[in-house]
This record gives C-alpha cells, sequence and structure tokens, in this order.
C-alpha cells in the first residue's frame, strides 16, 4: 500500500519509501559527521586576557596573532580559553578538563620558556631578552647600553629611582652594581589579576615614580612602541651576560605524552620562522640571534 509523505505531499510505494528512508539516514549521518569533524577543527589556545603585548581577550596581543596564523595554516578555527597567567595557569586551561564535554580546555600555550618544567615545549621560536626602558630626556641622551648608566655623572646617580621585578635579572644587575639602594621593586604578580607588568610599570614611569626600568624585552619595546612620540621612550636590550642570565627562549607548550601534536607544531615553528618574526618585530620585540646579537628591531627607541 503507497503511504502518504507529509514533507512532499506525495504518495509512495513501499519501495519508495524504503530507499526515501536510506537517503535521509544517509543525508543526517553525513551531515552529523560533518558537525562532529568541524567540531574537531578548532585550535584551542591557552591564554592571559590581559597581558599585553603577549595576549589579551580582544586579540591584539603577538599571541594572539601568531595562535591565528597557527590555526589558519592547520585549517583549524582559533579559540581561546583565558586565566590570568599567574600560580595555577597550566592547572586550569592546559591541564584541565571541561565538566561539560570532557575535553581539555585547551590544547597548546603560545608562550612558555625553552624546557619549562610544567609542559612538553616545542622547538623554540622567539630569542630574547630584558631590557631597560625609559623616557629619552636629554641627560639620558648618550645612553647606548643599559651599562651606560654606570657613567652618568654621581650626582645624577645618587638620585635615580629604578624598576625592577623582585627576583629577575634585573634586581641582580641593580645588585651587581651596588644600585640596589636605587631599586624600587614590583612584584612580577600583582593582587588584581587585571592589572599586567607592563602596564604597571607604564603607569609609574609615565607619572615620574621612577626614571627607568628593567623589565622582559617584549614588555619594554612595546611600551617604547607606545610612546613613540616626544617625549619618546627608549629601550635598550640587555646583551647575554656570563654572570647574569637576561636572555631566554621561548616556545611552545603542550601537555606531556603528545608527541605527534608536538611534533606538529615543531614542524609549523621551523616552516615559518620567517613568519613569526615579522610578528613580533611589529611588537618592537628585541630578537637575539645564536650568538646573541640583536636582530630586530632595528629602533627601539629614540638614542637608535
Amino acid at each position: 500500500m503507497a503511504r502518504f509523505n507529509p514533507v512532499t505531499c506525495t504518495r509512495l510505494n513501499s519501495n519508495s519509501a524504503r530507499r526515501a528512508l536510506l537517503a535521509g539516514v544517509g543525508l543526517a549521518g553525513m551531515l552529523l559527521a560533518a558537525q562532529a569533524q568541524d567540531s574537531q577543527a578548532v585550535l584551542r589556545v591557552c591564554a592571559d586576557p590581559g597581558n599585553l603585548p603577549l595576549s589579551n581577550s580582544q586579540g591584539e596581543g603577538y599571541e594572539n596573532k601568531i595562535a591565528q596564523a597557527l590555526g589558519r595554516d592547520l585549517g583549524r578555527r582559533v579559540e581561546f580559553t583565558f586565566f590570568p597567567q599567574r600560580m595555577g595557569f597550566v592547572r586550569n586551561t592546559l591541564k584541565q578538563r571541561d565538566e561539560a564535554t570532557n575535553q581539555f580546555k585547551c590544547d597548546v600555550i603560545i608562550g612558555v620558556p625553552k624546557e619549562f618544567e610544567l609542559t612538553a615545549t616545542t622547538r623554540p621560536y622567539m630569542h630574547s631578552t630584558y631590557a631597560l626602558v625609559f623616557e629619552a630626556r636629554e641627560e639620558f641622551a648618550r645612553l647606548q647600553s643599559p651599562d651606560d648608566v654606570l657613567a652618568l655623572p654621581p650626582e645624577r646617580l645618587r638620585t635615580l629611582r629604578i624598576g625592577a621585578f623582585a627576583r629577575s635579572p634585573g634586581s641582580d644587575w641593580l645588585l651587581l652594581h651596588g644600585l640596589i639602594d636605587h631599586a624600587v621593586f614590583y612584584t612580577p604578580q600583582s593582587g588584581d589579576p587585571a592589572e599586567s607588568p607592563a602596564h604597571v610599570i607604564e603607569q609609574d614611569l609615565a607619572a615620574g615614580k621612577i626614571d627607568m626600568a628593567i623589565m622582559w624585552g617584549p614588555m619594554a619595546g612595546f611600551l617604547a612602541g607606545r610612546h613613540a612620540q616626544r617625549p619618546a621612550w627608549s629601550a635598550l636590550p640587555f646583551k647575554p651576560d656570563p654572570t647574569i642570565k637576561f636572555d631566554f627562549e621561548i616556545s611552545m607548550g603542550v601537555r606531556f605524552g603528545e608527541k605527534e601534536w608536538k611534533d606538529t607544531l615543531d614542524q609549523w615553528i621551523g616552516a615559518h620562522e620567517r613568519e613569526v618574526q615579522s610578528i613580533l618585530a611589529s611588537y618592537r620585540v628585541p630578537l637575539l640571534d645564536a650568538h646573541g646579537e640583536l636582530i630586530a628591531p632595528r629602533e627601539l627607541g629614540a638614542n637608535k
């Protein structure tokens, strides 16, 4: 007996109905498979929502840009899992599963130190160094390297206020050169998770609470770029030093045991070195070559 199809308002015999049913099931199956594939074609990135120039929730940091380039080449839609990059960051992002899906919340941290103890790490994509950042006033016009600070007139040197983060290469440098009494120390992590280290230094330097600051080079270069108009700011990178470790290599971080995923990232980094360096240079990140020489950017401030 023919049966009525309410969708097409036509009558179908039993064979036609069976074929239509199978076709419908097949189409539904393909749609479900496509949806499943689409849900898997996501690059889930762990990131800080407010830590420029590295990353923020508006996608304005260089780690955001690197993630977008990576997702583009892997054919994946980029989704960020945001959490303040401080104690517990890895535990609450890369190593934590979503309660609803049981999937890990994210699969890669774009920036971790090479051989970071909390994650497996890719080959490095960035080699940078700490830098001295300051407003390029006339009294600092002859500064061409951080060590030139030591040659300032004694009467000026005695009044300097130099910002540095506690337990950092900057504090070690001040101690080594007898300038610890001139230090204004900052905690690497403030009590406000929305406050970034670069912003704290920027506020105090602009307000004249400090005369200069020693900070991670990407942040120093970023601040010099933000204050390129007069009164301009300068950032002078520290060269690699046998006494104090100023320079560090930065890799991507993944979960231990995910060798195939790590290999994929290693291959991408190797094939896109110039593109990544271009992104970093656009943020005025001081980049070092294998010999510790500055290769980019050519301009880091008014004194160059």
